[in-house]
């Protein structure tokens, strides 16, 4: 593909057949990802950036969680891309366990890396978003820029609005976290603009085993077909 799909969706002044035909794109977008993972259970989704290297506290980081959450038990799910997701991807095989990617097409390509068992590849970003969060029973978030932002803020909006069902979130990696964690306790809870309990929807902690004890403790019993929620 040479042209983003998702800037072609948001260009201004389009005919109704563009917004008909990339309506259908979506909805395609959306069944392949529904379709391929429909079997999916105790599945656990990993972000983070792609841009650290084997070898960074981050990647090995990454790779340690991904390979624990196999031995306990659990599916790996990650954006299919290099860095953190193919670190967790790598950390899963190695431990055993089942291991996804949900990629996606761009102009430069961003290729599968190679420790994912079962890929689907995705046209649209806001597509792919609803496919990595939609049968995960668990999120690990691990160090990432502005797409690893986007993708965590939104998983906690739907908790927090009771569109997504409540799922324990872990964020990897204290230190990495601590600034964005002092701005939501003493800027937003302080304005009012979160309450208390949001500030409790995620666990923080650079220890591998208690972040599994965590999510295993969190997800007793839950899989993504006994949850009555609609699922967003």
């Amino acid at each position: 593909m040479t042209q983003s799909n998702d800037k072609n969706f948001f260009e201004p002044e389009r005919s109704l057949a563009d917004e008909m035909r990339d309506s259908h794109k979506v909805l395609s977008d959306l069944w392949q990802g529904i379709s391929a993972f429909e079997n999916i259970r105790n599945c656990v989704t990993v972000y983070g950036s792609a841009r650290f290297k084997e070898g960074h506290l981050y990647y090995e980081l990454a790779r340690s969680i991904g390979k624990a959450l196999a031995e306990n038990g659990f599916t790996v799910m990650t954006g299919g891309g290099p860095g953190v997701m193919e670190a967790a991807n790598r950390g899963a095989k190695e431990g055993g366990g089942r291991s996804l990617g949900c990629n996606i097409s761009l102009p430069f390509e961003q290729k599968i890396n190679p420790y994912v068992d079962h890929k689907v590849e995705f046209e649209f970003f806001f597509t792919r978003k609803v496919i990595l969060r939609k049968n995960s029973i668990a999120y690990v978030l691990m160090p990432g820029g502005f797409g690893t932002m986007d993708e965590i803020f939104e998983v906690l909006t739907l908790i927090q609005t009771g569109k997504l069902p409540p799922r324990p979130i872990v964020c990897m990696g204290a230190d990495y976290w601590k600034h964005l964690g002092t701005f939501l306790r003493e800027t937003m809870l302080n304005a009012g603009t979160i309450s208390p309990a949001d500030i409790e929807l995620a666990f923080v902690t650079d220890d591998v085993q208690k972040a599994v004890d965590h999510i295993k403790q969190n997800t007793l019993n839950l899989t993504a077909r006994n949850e009555n929620a609609d699922i967003y």
